[in-house]
This record gives C-alpha cells, sequence and structure tokens, in this order.
C-alpha cells in the first residue's frame, strides 16, 4: 500500500542525508521525495511516498521522529490532505498531429510551455491519476522527455 508522509525538518546541511539514510539503512523504498522550504525559512517540508503494510509505516514515523532536526511527522490518510504533482513532458508533433495534441492539453487544463518546429513542451499538474492518464494519452505521439517533480501534500484541516 502507498502512504504519503510529511515531514518538516530544521532547514540545515545534511537532513536529507539522514532522511535517506534511514529509508535506505531499513530496506524501505522511496517512490517520490519533495523537499523544500516552507513559508518559515529555518523549516523545510519533505513529502516522502513510500510503500508498505501499516507496521511498515508505524516503524518509519517512529524512526523519522528520533533523527535530530525533525519538527513533525504526519502520516496522510486517504482524503485528509490535498495532493498535486508537476509534471514536464515533451511531446513529438508534426503538422498532422500538433492540433490534437494541443486539444487533448486543453481538455486536461494543461499548458504549453514551449513551443519547437517538431515538438510541444506541456506541463500539467493534477493528482497522480490525472497525470497518469495525461502521460498514457500522450504516448502514442512519442514522449521525447519528461520529468516529474513527485507528491507535494498538505492537510485539509
Amino acid at each position: 500500500m502507498r502512504h504519503t508522509i510529511s515531514v518538516l525538518v530544521e532547514n540545515r546541511f545534511g537532513v536529507l542525508t539522514r532522511v535517506a539514510g534511514l529509508f535506505s539503512g531499513r530496506g524501505y523504498n522511496i517512490d517520490s521525495l519533495n523537499v523544500a522550504p516552507t513559508h518559515d525559512a529555518t523549516a523545510s517540508r519533505m513529502t516522502i511516498v513510500t510503500r508498505g503494510d501499516d507496521t511498515t509505516l508505524e516503524q518509519i514515523v517512529k524512526q523519522l521522529q528520533k533523527l535530530p532536526d525533525v519538527i513533525e511527522v504526519r502520516d496522510f490518510r486517504e482524503g485528509e490532505y490535498v495532493d498535486r504533482e508537476l509534471v514536464l513532458v515533451k511531446v513529438k508533433v508534426d503538422s498532422t498531429t500538433r492540433a490534437e495534441v494541443m486539444q487533448i492539453t486543453d481538455i486536461f487544463r494543461a499548458k504549453i510551455v514551449d513551443v519547437q518546429p517538431k515538438s510541444l513542451t506541456i506541463e500539467v499538474t493534477g493528482d497522480e491519476n490525472k497525470v497518469e492518464k495525461f502521460i498514457e494519452l500522450m504516448e502514442p505521439f512519442g514522449i521525447l522527455d519528461l520529468t516529474r517533480t513527485g507528491r507535494v501534500a498538505m492537510p485539509r484541516s
């Protein structure tokens, strides 16, 4: 089962290394990891997506809470949070496919951020299902390049 964990940490050198070391040292995999400063310049938020059963997740949370510089750890349960991901995807186009790619982009409320003679670079944001479906629809045109931010999340309350 996939879990989203939010970790508020002191914005200090080496914190990311310690968190990543905790996961690798115990054989836990990270599906995605996003780290960015918060509105408080002394703190950063890590959003970690990992897989495991409830017992594994409980161990991860306990171990994270023991790390120096960790302020708060939250395990987001379904419905308790809002999450988004940003993807940039470069799609191969020609004169016959450009309009169709642009139409699909509009349907998904995505944005074309770069136009080249033989490609379009598209920015799409949304939950994982939306992003995956958009990528699936772009594959027949030819995906030339793709990068993803990983999930970011905030509590609803």
